[in-house]
């Protein structure tokens, strides 16, 4: 029995091992199109002018 676990020990340290450092992710068409979507330029827009006044005064 402690041989059956220790295999499965080392079996899952191997696929670990695998799918993280050596198996590269393939892009997908929603990754590609997050990533397009992350590097184009935002709209800005002056907030400042919503800003409703001050009440009162010092």
């Amino acid at each position: 029995m402690p041989y059956l676990f220790g295999s499965l020990v080392v079996i899952n340290a191997i696929t670990l091992g695998y799918y993280l450092f050596l198996q590269q992710p393939s892009s997908t068409q929603t990754l590609k199109a997050a990533q397009d979507e992350i590097t184009q330029p935002l709209a800005f827009i002056n907030s400042a002018e919503y800003i409703p006044p001050v009440i009162g005064s010092k």
